[in-house]
């Protein structure tokens, strides 16, 4: 079985190490800070053997150089990664990666950043997805089109319900402020909104999620639903999904 270790990098990032017992492989997902991943590897006795990037922004690469002057460490990541690091491998859609005997199916999540990648490993129920879905929010639209983020979006929510949902950023409160905005009527929303609201008050991390609660809740992945494009407008998903887009940008 995987461990995955989960720290608070930079202002607001999440690091996450996963680490194969049997292969003794560790996987740095993204790297907001080398040294802090190194640190945290040392702290577990674990040896990074592979940074898995999802894309280009600094707080997501940048700290590859650190890390694999340190370990010698493989970079695996979209080549739009190219920008800040060299990549030893290039992937994209449908490719598959492995930590040991662990298979990561790689989705593309183009929206955020073109080339935006996100790891599915379906056998361990888990994926790490990056600055395209958050919980209650998903990330903007710095690079993409309406039409390429939703159908991103269309790629996770097809995933199975239960697959836990590792992203970078701890937001989700700001999301909560937003989403309560955008889907008034929804109790599903309230009673998370709640949760959140509490954790956060305790310190506590709301990142990971599992995807069924978001497919309730999350209004950017609730576009395609008639009441959400109703009230935002837009005749197709992606349509809806750029009104709400919008709106959370200047929220």
């Amino acid at each position: 079985m995987l461990e995955i270790h989960q720290f608070p990098c930079l202002s607001d990032n999440y690091g996450f190490l996963v680490h194969d017992p049997a292969s003794e492989e560790t996987a740095a997902i993204d790297t907001p800070d080398g040294a802090e991943y190194l640190a945290q590897a040392e702290a577990k006795s674990w040896r990074i053997t592979q940074v898995w990037n999802t894309h280009w922004h600094p707080d997501h690469a940048g700290g590859n150089a650190a890390i694999v002057a340190a370990t010698g460490a493989k970079v695996i990541a979209p080549d739009e990664v190219k920008r800040i690091s060299p990549i030893d491998r290039v992937v994209a859609h449908g490719e598959v990666v492995t930590l040991g005997a662990h298979k990561a199916r790689v989705i593309d999540v183009g929206g955020h950043t073109a080339g935006h990648v996100a790891y599915h490993l379906p056998a361990d129920g888990i994926a790490f997805v990056g600055d395209s879905l958050f919980a209650l929010g998903c990330g903007r639209m710095f690079e993409g089109t309406p039409e390429q983020f939703w159908d991103s979006l269309a790629r996770l929510k097809a995933l199975p319900p239960e697959t836990t949902i590792y992203c970078a950023h701890e937001y989700t409160l700001a999301n909560a402020r937003f989403a309560l905005h955008a889907d008034q009527g929804n109790d599903a929303l309230l009673d998370y909104a709640r949760e959140v609201e509490a954790l956060r008050e305790r310190g506590e991390p709301t990142v990971p999620f599992p995807l069924a609660r978001e497919l309730e809740t999350n209004p950017f992945l609730r576009a395609d639903d008639p009441e959400m494009a109703a009230h935002w407008g837009g005749e197709a998903p992606h349509e809806t999904f750029a009104a709400l887009r919008a709106a959370k940008d200047a929220f």
